[in-house]
């Protein structure tokens, strides 16, 4: 699917409009009118077999018959008609089509024939699609509008995206009266070929456009959507509005798109993952477009409040203390400035209650004064209209203040007409003015989380504490005799077996099929013990007396093996019994869940928090998604109640974090590796300062994922490390080296390497000198997506340290047609060979993968480089000071 297509799609030189038509009150109509009265200055040609003219345009009988190559073709006519239309599309090279007409997936199984027959013709033509059932789309910089709206947008830099046409209308409609302008305003429709991560990547990659909303009911290519956002939420906001919180919701939306809508909470979940901002409501969604523009993100979620009225400082701090944020508290020094220029009467605390008889010079001396206080993170001016009140004043000097300061500055001018001209000014410079404190206060934590997301997704992960190998061997053996077996639930031992093999530490146990076995173990084991029925059709084992507790000798043992055997039989008579399972009694002080589920659009999740028999009514857990690091398995850790527990209150010995830490990397390993596991349930897992160990454990298989390949990895949204490319290497020196994938925790070891660069390797790799290379930068290229990307490092062990003796990389564009090609070498390994294997294993891995062309740029004077080219068939061509060199290495599908 060639992103050049999209391109055309949006900025068409010649369109051609399907179905259109004089009849009054058509849709046909509109979309004629709409763009030949726009001021749009391409070629339009009007499709209809009964009419010569439409509007005074003249006429074609199909498409095949126009004399231009269109690069648009929009299409309204029925539903029926449309496949066979795609179809002559297709024939007559058509770039893109814009499907208005309804009728398809949402209507059921005839609609769903229909848009297989339209997808089949797509995908033969290598064409792109918006739709069907959409409003169409407007780009206000061309003067074009695609749609049936009677509104023109105006000219912005926000880019709008939505799957429900009648909102796309009502925003239009409030965004003129707002002054808000687009750089293109789409409605996508049932999004049967370009959906959100097409938009994404061509928005993101659009200098028009500084940030990207979108209102969302669901969501039909998980990965790919994860994928785009993350590649661009560091540059450009995205922010969504995700309907159907409810189920109620979810169903209304389901019927709309003929999508899932899925489970609200791993919404959440994965939109934090990719840095993407949620928002409630359409205000919060172009309030935070507005704000990120104006503003710089707050480093803290700390607050200050400065109102000349009590009521709503006191409203806007409850919603602040509701959503997480915090009041700021003042300085002794600031108080002591605010009492030498406020009225004596003021508030002495924050919120700063300046008095109803503020005027301009009092609000910006307070702003200027509270501003320079470490604590204050971010300021909230709020003025009401009183009698003595000058709003366009107060605004003058809060807005020259503003400019003066270098933290994040809301505001929120309360009221109608008295009011507007302050409002304005404040506007005009980059000052977000909100109707209420609330909705200001809103946009600040928000802005807050978006910074802190951002933070946590850039931040550099800890090592793990000690090499993890799990023995996959006898994991996969495991897993086969179980759904061998015709049986989807494991046993708890079975379970317990699996969770070991990954070293998530589970106590001592056994299994017994006689009273016999059931004394030996126990005697080995020691007691006290618990004994629990074992059987995959009796999950909840205490329901039917399956569970005895505190066993302390072998007479107990006995009775007890007969009376769980007996009770078990009685009340399920067909259960498939294994036995039964035994194992030491363990208690912790602490109790935590660790559990997963397939979710049917983002696969495995991973669920975190307080466990025990009170899990569903404290619910205090979190929801992340596999593959995690230490640093995102700390962040689950810390978004639960129970991390202030276990992490040592009130003088409590503390659990050991760390190990958490860890248990959740290995646990999302096990998610990873194994795509045959549905559900999994951890519950208890008992922690605290002596270490944690699993009590109880269920896992439930999937039979339909019997037979996956080894190395599958579709199950999940986000691409997990791939351990396929390591292999060793030996230099010509016979030093040898390990070729790996680049994780985020090689970050200081190429910080190491490139600080030690000559000038000459600088220059032949960044084509300048990079002096100090940052964090940042460091970020971009360690955590890297591995579904777009790919960065193979040379590690070689000197003296018993790691270091990095060199990186190739590949960045492809999002549809894999072309990667860009780079390569470095570290001095001390230089003409050793490992320039041509590393040249030569990473096309080896872009042919896999199946990119179609490698492109790279070479300065002149790298002539080593440039004989590799030549000597691998790649094409030259002399660009300014070096060349470009390219090689085509897959033919296009």
């Amino acid at each position: 699917m060639s992103s050049k297509k999209l391109t055309k799609l949006f900025n068409p030189k010649v369109i051609a409009i399907i179905g259109a038509t004089t009849k009054k009150d058509s849709v046909g109509r509109s979309l004629m009118k709409n763009i030949i009265g726009s001021g749009y200055d391409g070629i339009v040609y009007p499709i209809n077999p009964k009419r010569n003219n439409v509007l005074g345009v003249k006429a074609y009988p199909n498409i095949e018959e126009v004399p231009d190559k269109v690069d648009l073709a929009v299409i309204a006519t029925p539903a029926k008609t449309v496949p066979s239309i795609v179809e002559n599309c297709g024939k007559a090279g058509v770039a893109g089509i814009l499907l208005i007409s309804a009728g398809f997936s949402e209507i059921g199984e005839e609609g769903e024939k229909l848009t297989e027959q339209i997808s089949g013709s797509l995908r033969k033509y290598s064409m792109r699609m918006i739709g069907p059932n959409c409003l169409g789309f407007i780009k206000p910089s061309l003067k074009l509008n695609v749609s049936f709206s009677n509104k023109m947008a105006l000219p912005g830099n926000i880019a709008f995206i939505s799957q429900s046409g009648a909102l796309c209308t009502a925003i239009l409609d409030w965004s003129v009266n707002q002054n808000v302008g687009f750089s293109n305003f789409v409605s996508i429709g049932s999004m049967v070929d370009i959906s959100f991560h097409d938009l994404i990547d061509h928005f993101g990659s659009d200098a028009r456009t500084s940030s990207i909303l979108i209102y969302m009911e669901s969501l039909t290519d998980a990965r790919s959507f994860l994928s785009a956002a993350r590649a661009f939420a560091r540059n450009k906001p995205i922010i969504v509005l995700k309907a159907g919180k409810s189920s109620e919701g979810a169903q209304a939306a389901m019927s709309h798109t003929g999508s899932l809508a899925g489970n609200d909470f791993v919404f959440d979940a994965a939109f934090k993952r990719a840095g993407v901002i949620r928002v409630d409501t359409i205000d919060e969604l172009f309030n935070m477009a507005q704000s990120l523009a104006m503003q710089r993100k707050p480093k803290g979620n700390k607050i200050a409040i400065i109102t000349n009225a009590g009521g709503p400082g006191v409203i806007a701090t409850d919603t602040l203390i509701e959503l997480g944020g915090e009041l700021a508290e003042l300085s002794d020094d600031t108080i002591d400035k605010l009492n030498g220029c406020l009225s004596p009467h003021w508030s002495k605390n924050n919120p700063v209650d300046v008095l109803g008889d503020a005027g301009p010079k009092e609000y910006e001396k307070a702003v200027e004064i509270i501003a320079k206080d470490k604590n204050v993170d971010g300021l909230l001016v709020v003025l009401t209209p009183q009698a003595m009140t000058d709003p366009a004043g107060v605004a003058e000097r809060v807005a020259a203040a503003g400019k003066r300061i270098r933290k994040t500055m809301l505001a929120s001018w309360m009221g109608a007409e008295d009011i507007k001209d302050g409002q304005q000014i404040l506007e005009n410079n980059n000052i977000p003015v909100y109707q209420t404190p609330e909705d200001a206060v809103r946009c600040f934590v928000r802005m807050y989380n978006y910074s802190r997301n951002l933070e946590i997704l850039h931040e550099t992960p800890s090592h793990i504490p000690r090499e993890f190998e799990p023995d996959l061997e006898d994991s996969h053996k495991l897993i086969n005799s179980v759904l061998d077996d015709k049986r989807t639930v494991m046993t708890e031992f079975e379970a317990k077996r699996l969770l070991n093999n990954y070293q998530i530490p589970v106590i001592k146990h056994g299994i017994a099929n006689s009273e016999d076995e059931a004394v030996k173990i126990a005697e080995d084991m020691g007691y006290p013990l618990v004994l629990k029925i074992a059987s995959p059709d009796i999950i909840h084992k205490t329901d039917v007396g399956g569970v005895i507790l505190n066993v302390l000798n072998k007479e107990e043992v006995r009775s007890s093996y007969k009376k769980i055997m007996q009770s078990a039989k009685e009340n399920v008579p067909d259960a498939d019994i294994k036995g039964v399972f035994i194992e030491q009694m363990a208690k912790r002080k602490h109790e935590l869940i660790i559990g997963s589920k397939r979710d049917p659009i983002f696969g495995p999740i991973i669920v975190f928090g307080m466990g025990g028999v009170a899990v569903e009514v404290f619910k205090d857990t979190t929801v992340g998604l596999p593959p995690l690091n230490m640093a995102l398995a700390m962040r689950m850790i810390e978004d639960t109640k129970i991390y202030k527990l276990i992490s040592g209150y009130r003088g409590m010995p503390a659990a050991d974090i760390t190990a958490i830490q860890f248990l959740l990397y290995k646990f999302a390993y096990l998610l990873v590796d194994f795509p045959q596991i549905s559900e999994v349930d951890i519950n208890p897992y008992g922690v605290d300062e002596r270490g944690g160990v699993v009590l109880d454990a269920k896992i439930v298989l999937d039979s339909k994922m019997r037979d996956v390949p080894e190395g599958y990895t579709k199950h999940l949204v986000i691409s997990p490390y791939p351990s396929e490319y390591i292999t060793e290497f030996t230099m010509e020196n016979g030093e040898k080296a390990i070729l790996r994938p680049i994780k985020p925790e090689d970050e200081q070891m190429e910080k190491e390497m490139f600080s030690n660069f000559s000038e000459r390797t600088q220059r032949f790799r960044f084509f300048q000198l990079i002096g100090e290379i940052t964090h940042e930068e460091l970020v971009r290229y360690t955590q890297i997506d591995y579904d777009r990307e790919i960065a193979i490092i040379a590690v070689v062990n000197e003296d018993g340290k790691d270091k990095m003796a060199g990186v190739v990389r590949l960045i492809a564009d999002q549809y894999n047609e072309t990667a860009e090609y780079a390569i470095v070498v570290a001095d001390p390994w230089h003409n050793l060979g490992l320039g041509n294997k590393f040249t030569d294993y990473i096309t080896k891995i872009a042919k896999e993968r199946g990119t179609q062309k490698i492109y790279a740029n070479v300065l002149a004077e790298n002539f080593i480089m440039l004989h590799m080219f030549r000597e691998r068939g790649y094409n030259l061509t002399k660009i300014d000071e070096g060349y470009y060199a390219e090689k085509v290495i897959n033919e296009p599908k």
